[in-house]
């Protein structure tokens, strides 16, 4: 039953000129902490960091860094910490955050296919195999249904 209260609350969201949008951003934030969790749970720096060296070797000049589990995992906190931060600037309207929303949506967007794809061809790299499913794979579906949200909704 709706009581006078959760109307006024109800009205209020909606009299929220960029609510769809906010609300898109906060999909996927909780989509990436969820993606976060998915690969830290699942091994994902047994992927990462020996496909990253294998790069190294091929193309010293890539800037890609080898993380231990606790610098990369407070990386990603923080940054999500900061995504979710940036969330009141979203719902304000504020017209330099769609430059940052499309970067956010479309890296994730290719986060998550390459996860899936990474989990279909069972390798990052020609000479670095990896267990199925790919760690982060679980998560990669709603990584991607958030990214498209948050791009409909920019």
């Amino acid at each position: 039953m709706l009581t006078p209260q959760s109307m006024i609350i109800a009205n209020s969201f909606a009299a929220i000129p960029n609510a769809q949008l906010f609300w898109a951003w906060i999909a996927l934030c909780v989509a990436l902490a969820l993606h976060v969790f998915d690969e830290a749970a699942t091994g994902f720096l047994a992927v990462y960091n020996p496909t990253v060296m294998a790069l190294r070797q091929r193309k010293p000049w890539l800037p890609l860094p080898v993380f231990t589990f606790g610098v990369w995992l407070a990386g990603l906190v923080s940054v999500n910490a900061l995504l979710f931060c940036l969330s009141v600037f979203v719902v304000r309207g504020a017209r330099w955050m769609r430059p940052i929303g499309y970067a956010f949506a479309v890296i994730m967007l290719a986060n998550g296919l390459i996860h899936i794809l990474g989990t279909i061809l069972g390798r990052t790299l020609a000479s670095i195999r990896i267990p199925r499913p790919m760690p982060g794979f679980y998560s990669s579906p709603i990584v991607l249904l958030a990214s498209v949200y948050l791009l409909y909704e920019l």
